[in-house]
């Protein structure tokens, strides 16, 4: 007899902030996150903020941070490189996004997907985020996949 399946979701990010009110300024007005929830804690809150089915949860933290807001992000194991979102018009938000602080790009990637492109930024955490524009999955991967789950 075989285990019951469990289903599993995606369920947020914890980011530490400097600045929780400019942190959760930032990731609303680029990304379109709002409050959820907020959870009192002896020592400040947890604001929750959220985006269709994802959740940041942001967190105030006086410690220094380790992490360096360049290129696509840290390469250090363990260290979250880079959060990332798409849109359909790159240009657009690049507009919306002026006086942001721009660590790559933006790059194009024809020579992978025609279309795709992504540029990165800083939070302001120092946490980079990259916005992508054209991607796709491969359509032989996910055909396969489908057979998979199908078969």
């Amino acid at each position: 007899m075989s285990a019951p399946q469990t289903t599993i979701r995606w369920s947020h990010i914890a980011l530490n902030c400097r600045d929780q009110a400019a942190t959760e300024a930032f990731y609303q007005r680029l990304f379109g996150f709002r409050r959820a929830r907020v959870v009192s804690l002896d020592h400040g809150e947890i604001v929750f903020l959220r985006q269709g089915e994802v959740y940041l949860e942001l967190f105030s933290s006086a410690a220094p941070s380790r992490v360096r807001g360049a290129a696509d992000g840290p390469p250090d194991p363990g260290i979250i490189r880079h959060l990332a979102f798409q849109t359909d018009d790159l240009d657009g938000f690049l507009e919306a996004a002026a006086g942001v602080p721009v660590s790559l790009g933006p790059l194009s990637f024809d020579d992978f997907i025609k279309g795709w492109r992504s540029v990165w930024l800083t939070d302001p955490d120092g946490l980079v985020v990259e916005v992508s524009e054209g991607y796709r999955d491969d359509d032989h991967l996910a055909r396969h996949a489908a057979a998979h789950e199908h078969g």
